[in-house]
């Protein structure tokens, strides 16, 4: 995946993020940025996981008025565990991404409120129920936006949809 593919999704995801909770306040537990995060590390870039992971959590950090460099810290890290287990373990499988994205919605929210904790913030909700929220929220539409990231930029999605397309044009000749 180009570098400018990664900057315009990652610039999306980050505007989804600040602009959703103004319209809806439920939607402010969707964590987009993550989302992207989880999908450059299961595509095996580590490099590009890692300086996401980072300009995504400081980006955040910054817009949000939280702790600077807490979110960065905690995306940068889930990118590298995600890409390391990976690089390791077959998750090609989109079934195996579900858990994989419910499991980095836990490390990250896990160190982020570690990271307020250990330097004297802390939060002004509990930490379980917005860890739950933040769970389910962005576990069920993280799901649906890495099958779009998928159907748009692999190759595999390019290759069907070309082939459907030549398909589409034989069926028309044959009438």
């Amino acid at each position: 995946m180009p570098q400018l593919k990664i900057a315009v999704v990652l610039a999306l995801a980050l505007l989804l993020q600040l602009s959703l909770r103004e319209v809806w306040f439920p939607l402010a537990y969707i964590d987009f940025p993550l989302v992207v995060v989880v999908y450059i590390a299961l595509q095996r870039h580590a490099w590009h996981a890692l300086i996401v992971g980072t300009v995504a959590g400081l980006a955040v950090d910054a817009a949000s008025g939280g702790l600077i460099g807490a979110g960065g810290f905690s995306k940068t890290l889930t990118a590298y565990l995600i890409y390391f287990v990976a690089s390791r373990v077959n998750l090609e499988n989109p079934l195996m991404r579900i858990p994989v994205l419910a499991a980095a919605t836990l490390l990250d929210s896990a160190v982020y409120v570690f990271w307020h904790r250990a330097l004297g913030n802390s939060p002004n909700v509990p930490f379980v129920q917005t860890m739950s929220y933040r769970l389910i929220g962005t576990t069920i539409a993280g799901t649906l936006a890495l099958f779009l990231l998928d159907s748009l930029f692999t190759e595999r999605a390019r290759t069907r949809r070309s082939f459907a397309s030549r398909r589409k044009g034989a069926r028309r000749g044959a009438r």
